[in-house]
């Protein structure tokens, strides 16, 4: 959300709240109505407050125009909390985190001892690519081997396919699968 937006939403909520919470206070009977109109007639009725009021709500109208017609959609405008944007004379390549995170998973399926994968994508605003790999591994597998085999075969695959450097691949093990030969009975 850029700026303007967070401006325009703090605004409007306070100008909501403001006015709910009189409009409570006048049904209660807390406030007479009469002190409202009062303080209005009075704010019109000075020339010099009552240009301050009209400038204020020129900005709140084109802050409610911009936020109703104009408003930023989910993703950054280079793209990186949906994916990765690149750009070469040619044009645009956009890369989403389900294709990577897609890429990641075929490369662990090929790694013997590896099994139930789960990763994540995660990238910074200093266009820095991490990758989160959770995992299952078999009894027999040498754990730090596979995490290190794992991580190298992640950055290649990544770079030869993508062209996109790989700051990161942190393995998870979360468990070690159990063996199918002890769980049938």
């Amino acid at each position: 959300m850029k700026v303007l937006d967070r401006i325009a939403l703090v605004l409007f909520s306070s100008i909501i709240l403001i006015f709910s919470i009189l409009f409570c206070l006048v049904i209660f009977g807390w406030i007479n109505i009469d002190i409202i109109t009062l303080y209005v007639k009075n704010v019109l009725n000075n020339p010099v407050s009552s240009n301050i009021t009209l400038g204020v709500l020129v900005v709140f109208i084109l802050l409610a125009i911009k936020g109703i017609f104009f408003s930023s959609d989910s993703k950054n405008d280079d793209g990186i909390e949906n994916g990765i944007l690149i750009q070469n004379e040619n044009g645009k390549l956009f890369i989403s985190k389900d294709t990577i995170q897609n890429l990641v998973s075929g490369v662990v399926k090929q790694i013997d001892g590896a099994q139930d994968i789960s990763s994540k994508v995660v990238l910074s605003k200093d266009n820095n690519i991490n990758i989160d790999v959770i995992l299952y591994v078999t009894q027999d597998v040498i754990i730090k081997d596979l995490s290190n085999d794992l991580q190298l075969k992640i950055k290649d695959v990544v770079k030869k396919s993508m062209d996109i450097d790989i700051k990161e691949v942190n393995v998870r093990v979360k468990n070690i699968a159990p063996n199918p030969e002890n769980t049938q009975v």
